[in-house]
């Protein structure tokens, strides 16, 4: 059977956006579990192409009500679907993300979005130390065509205890190691969106095997785990 987004995801949470409430909700809820069920088939079927080609043990859909305890934003619902994919660690590192969300907002992720302190030490000694195939890996065509470049926060110098003026410093300073893909409403509507994502997904490897080494091993690439 075919899987796709279903259109009406989008119109409702353009709905949701208006009436960002309990009661509106609430008159609305079996709506949104049809909705979810839906989705949800995607994310399964999405899972179902990463076991062909990557170890993935486990997909987490997450809920759409916000923890708006320590927020300033208290509105109760979000307005998009959010699902990780795990690699069963740990000898293998890295995730992939899925983000549908109307007004072109939806996208995937992968890397490394807050690596542990131990990680990022790791990543950025193996930078400092040789960056050489990071940087292969990010100028292949291919690669390049499908993720583009790091995004994500770094510190605005150096971190504590390494040079600024190192010829890797633009890949040291980073905090976070993560690629995102964009795509607008329409290709998440298309009957091929979950090829797409797959093929995505399935581009990144060539940097997951990399790093998956890096945080296995010690900087004389003797095993750690």
């Amino acid at each position: 059977m075919h899987v796709q987004v279903p259109t009406d995801v989008f119109d409702f949470f353009k709905k949701l956006e208006k009436n960002n409430n309990r009661d509106w909700f609430n008159d609305h809820k079996n709506e949104f579990k049809t909705i979810e069920t839906k989705v949800k088939a995607v994310y399964n079927a999405v899972f179902e192409n990463l076991k062909t080609h990557d170890d993935v043990d486990k997909l987490k859909l997450f809920r759409i009500y916000r923890d708006v305890r320590f927020s300033k934003n208290k509105l109760p619902y979000k307005t998009h679907f959010g699902g990780s994919f795990h690699r069963t660690k740990p000898k293998l590192r890295g995730g992939y993300y899925l983000h549908i969300q109307p007004h072109n907002e939806s996208f995937i992720a992968t890397g490394f979005w807050e690596p542990a302190p131990a990680d990022l030490l790791r990543i950025r000694k193996e930078f400092e130390m040789d960056a050489t195939e990071i940087r292969s890996i990010l100028a292949d065509k291919t690669f390049r065509n499908v993720w583009g470049n790091f995004v994500g926060d770094e510190v605005k110098s150096a971190p504590k205890g390494f040079d600024k003026n190192h010829k890797n410093s633009d890949l040291i300073k980073k905090k976070q190691y993560i690629f995102i893909k964009k795509f607008n409403d329409d290709d998440v509507l298309a009957p091929n969106f979950i090829n797409e994502v797959n093929s995505a997904f399935k581009a990144i490897r060539p940097y997951f095997n990399y790093m998956s080494e890096v945080l296995t091993t010690n900087l004389n690439g003797e095993p750690v785990i």
